[in-house]
């Protein structure tokens, strides 16, 4: 548990032992910042966020759980990022969202308001998680993936999903645990998908079938 001191650099902040600041991150008010967290330069912790937290069954030395926010990145407010994780540069953690402890997300990815992204999953640059996702332990998903509101990636640890590069998820999907979306694959809103995705599919239902390939037109290289 951290050793917690108030400072006079935010109202109502508390600070916990090894916590770094860099001089022009921005603080709003009542934020808790545990023990080992460092907020890199232009970084922005917003009202009532908590970081730095750590899991009630942690074992071993509270100094090998750092938090890293990287240069110009943004927790917004209410959020609760736990120790261990690493939120990239430019990235955005939105209002009440909860990132578990050895979280990576890369630099410039949005993760939507009341997102829950669970213990040890990766998420790569560029990627958009909308409101209300639910990521599995050990889920992985790759650069420039949309996850759609209220997607569920489902199963236990570390069984979650994995969502290769430029995929798509529309709202509501429900991804069987260990399944595989592939590269560039579309999967439409509401599906349930027990099965593994090829790349450049569209598949949609429940279960999801495929019912074509994606258009030329709509690949990322087309419209990035």
């Amino acid at each position: 548990m951290s050793d917690l001191r108030s400072s006079d650099r935010a109202p109502g902040l508390f600070v916990g032992a090894g916590v770094d600041i860099a001089d022009d991150a921005a603080i709003g008010a009542h934020v808790v910042l545990h023990d080992g967290v460092v907020l890199g330069a232009g970084s922005v912790v917003q009202d009532g966020a908590v970081l730095g937290k750590h899991p009630v069954d942690a074992d071993g030395d509270d100094a090998a759980w750092p938090l890293m926010v990287e240069a110009g990145a943004a927790v917004c407010a209410h959020a609760i990022v736990f120790a261990g994780a690493h939120i990239g540069e430019g990235s955005i953690v939105g209002d009440q969202a909860l990132v578990r402890e050895g979280v990576e997300i890369g630099a410039g990815t949005v993760v939507g308001r009341g997102t829950t992204v669970s213990r040890g999953a990766r998420i790569g640059d560029r990627v958009r998680v909308q409101t209300n996702v639910w990521l599995a332990a050990g889920t992985v998903v790759e650069d420039d993936v949309f996850i759609g509101p209220g997607a569920m990636s489902a199963g236990e640890e570390p069984q979650g999903a994995t969502l290769r590069r430029a995929c798509r998820v529309g709202g509501g999907v429900v991804l069987v645990g260990g399944i595989e979306v592939g590269e560039e694959a579309f999967v439409a809103a509401g599906s349930v998908v027990e099965a593994d995705v090829p790349a450049r599919t569209v598949v949609m239902g429940s279960p999801a079938r495929s019912v074509r390939e994606v258009d030329e037109e709509d690949l990322l290289e087309r419209w990035r």
